[in-house]
């Protein structure tokens, strides 16, 4: 049987948040933003609150019907505008004021965010670790892939992992080329997919 996946609403808020969470605890990205695991494990939620807050305002959360599994999709114009305000400091402040990281990370990845082409942006995709390997990421992307290559549209990512870079290259997804190696901290790979013909 299938993974059946649904679009998540305003009342799976807390358990995305939790999902993300857990899933992210041991994720390199996470841990240069949050050294140390007991203030990861204190505070590490309230970015992954953001994220989602962000994503529930502007784009879309796909979620396995059972709730192990989640990912974060955006979906940005080929004119993308950069805004009036500055998101990557209303992050840190809102999250964590003291922690320079939360805005570094905001900064560092839209920096290297391909412009000029519309595409679905997956900003994050997180499976429960008892749940990994078991194929429900994969699920939970390919059902936007497929719907990109129907209408002919690109979509970008940065994984976080070389683990993650493997699924991804699988996926379709090519590496860009330009590592963010992040500062005293581990390598993020921007990777982008043009859409296919099956």
């Amino acid at each position: 049987m299938g993974v059946v996946i649904r679009t998540a609403g305003e009342d799976d808020r807390d358990l995305v948040v939790r999902l993300l969470d857990e899933a992210f605890q041991d994720d390199p990205v996470s841990s240069w933003v949050f050294p140390g695991e007991e203030y990861r494990r204190r505070t590490h939620h309230r970015l992954m609150a953001a994220f989602a807050d962000a994503v529930f305002a502007d784009g879309r959360i796909d979620l396995t019907e059972d709730g192990a599994a989640c990912a974060l999709w955006l979906t940005v114009p080929a004119d993308e505008h950069t805004a009036a305000e500055d998101v990557p400091a209303q992050i840190r402040e809102a999250v964590d004021p003291e922690n320079e990281r939360v805005e570094a990370i905001a900064r560092l990845t839209d920096g290297i965010h391909p412009t000029g082409r519309a595409h679905e942006y997956l900003w994050m995709i997180g499976v429960l670790p008892g749940r990994q390997g078991e194929g429900l990421g994969t699920a939970l992307i390919e059902s936007v892939l497929d719907r990109c290559d129907r209408e002919r549209l690109p979509a970008y990512l940065e994984a976080s992992s070389a683990r993650g870079k493997a699924l991804y290259e699988r996926l379709g997804f090519e590496f860009t080329g330009r590592a963010l190696d992040l500062p005293d901290g581990p390598r993020m790979w921007p990777m982008w997919r043009e859409p296919q013909t099956r």
